[in-house]
């Protein structure tokens, strides 16, 4: 009996790691059922959001001319050849990221508000209150059409409790996206668990028969234990019924989730090795984090993303680019040349990451035929316009893509000082198909001609 025991245990626990895998949809017709084939051969429209900390050297990364005048700037020449997909926006501000009465906290409160619009409450507790923010909002559209609802990326460690910056709860600092007023969305930031999450273990040419092998297990243990189950049920006391009625809905939700995979088939296996872990150099990090984005947007694996380059306040070297100081020590630059001159570098860099992101996203083509870029709205910008003065008011911000939704590049769009940035988040929600009139503390839609 105890033999017995042990090999069920045993199998449950196999059948319980395995079910935890998602897997991805891969955006090929040929590959898909006939029943979803006209749906996503269509058009699908995307949202992704990158923030980089700290703020910027203003007088390098500041665009030049107005409207279709653009001009780039030194810290943002690397994207000059994506121009026509370009718009730069002068003006957005976050009021609610400014200190008034609760103080420090500006780099807290930079991440907080950037996507949410909304005055973090200042607590290193628990009980941390934001909002909703503009990923989530249009991730619950999608919730039910893509193998993941949203995809939150990050190249920093998770902090997820305890407190951070000036009596700020390190989950403000730590996290972009939010599902509710209470609920950050955790980032993950190696590279190899998101592709895995994505694909499936295993080396190019091996997943496919690994996935093949998990589907068959899953089936039948599912059917295996709802048999037990039920058998047993009958002689379990009050208690034991509830807490094994709580285990089979765990299971019922398992088996959802397996029979939403299968409506898509199987998941195509990209030629694509998997990443080993976080690479040694940063910049290898970005573009590799970069690159898995950009497959789980190629395979329609999500239509929503986030991608925090590093939280506000980061003070991270740059070996990279030979500055070892840290970033957050320099962005206090008191006009410092060389402090600014050393900011100015990162800005540079930062951009260059962008500009490999945005090459790739040209390049790759979804199930409709068209670029991801064109299909794909991107936001890139910081919380904090100058490190120094912690100011949010004319923040840099540049929207990327999104052709097909009507979306216009080659421009240096000035709007008027202090418009909400929540404006801008307002329009994008609208464009995906979610029709809002207020988000966070917008006043109207951003007008984007």
């Amino acid at each position: 009996m105890t033999s017995t025991n042990n090999r069920l245990s045993a199998t449950r626990r196999s059948f319980l790691k395995a079910s935890g895998l998602a897997l991805a949809l891969p955006a090929m017709p040929s590959l898909m059922p006939s029943a979803v084939v006209a749906a996503e051969t269509s058009s699908q429209l995307r949202l992704c959001y990158l923030y980089v900390p700290n703020g910027v050297n203003m007088e390098h990364w500041r665009p030049g001319g107005e409207n279709e005048s653009l001009t780039f700037n030194r810290s943002t020449a690397a994207l000059e050849p994506f121009r026509d997909d370009l718009r730069f926006i002068s003006g957005l501000s976050h009021k609610h990221a400014i200190g008034g009465k609760d103080g420090g906290g500006d780099h807290a409160r930079a991440n907080a508000t950037y996507l949410t619009g909304s005055r973090p409450l200042k607590t290193a507790g628990t009980d941390i209150h934001l909002g909703v923010s503009a990923d989530q909002i249009v991730a619950q559209k999608f919730a039910d059409q893509t193998r993941l609802r949203s995809l939150e990326l990050s190249c920093d460690g998770v902090r997820r409790s305890g407190g951070c910056d000036s009596g700020y709860a390190c989950a403000y600092q730590f996290n972009l996206a939010w599902a509710d007023e209470r609920t950050p969305v955790a980032p993950e930031s190696n590279p190899r668990l998101v592709f895995e999450r994505l694909f499936g273990n295993g080396t190019h040419g091996q997943r496919q028969a690994n996935y093949e092998l998990r589907q068959a297990s899953q089936l039948s243990m599912l059917d295996f234990l709802k048999e037990e189950t039920n058998q047993v049920h009958r002689r379990l006391g009050r208690e034991d019924r509830y807490k094994l009625d709580e285990y089979l809905a765990g299971i019922r939700d398992i088996e959802q989730r397996i029979q939403k995979s299968e409506q898509f088939g199987l998941p195509h296996d990209p030629d694509h090795p998997t990443p080993s872990g976080i690479p040694d150099s940063y910049g290898a990090h970005i573009r590799l984090m970069g690159d898995v984005l950009a497959l789980a947007f190629e395979t329609d694996s999500t239509r929503v993303a986030t991608f925090m380059f590093a939280h506000d306040g980061s003070n991270r070297s740059f070996r990279d680019i030979n500055i070892a100081d840290g970033h957050h020590d320099l962005s206090h630059h008191k006009k410092d040349p060389d402090r600014l001159e050393k900011i100015a570098q990162i800005d540079q860099f930062y951009c260059e990451q962008f500009a490999y992101f945005l090459k790739i996203m040209k390049d790759r083509k979804d199930a409709s035929g068209q670029s991801l870029l064109d299909n794909t709205m991107i936001v890139y910008g910081s919380g904090i316009c100058d490190g120094d003065r912690h100011n949010h008011d004319d923040l840099p911000v540049i929207l990327a893509g999104g052709k097909t939704a009507g979306l216009k590049g080659g421009r240096h769009q000035k709007v008027a000082e202090w418009t909400p940035m929540a404006n801008l988040h307002l329009d994008l929600i609208n464009r995906m198909g979610v029709t809002l009139d207020h988000f966070g503390d917008s006043t109207e839609r951003l007008s984007i001609t």
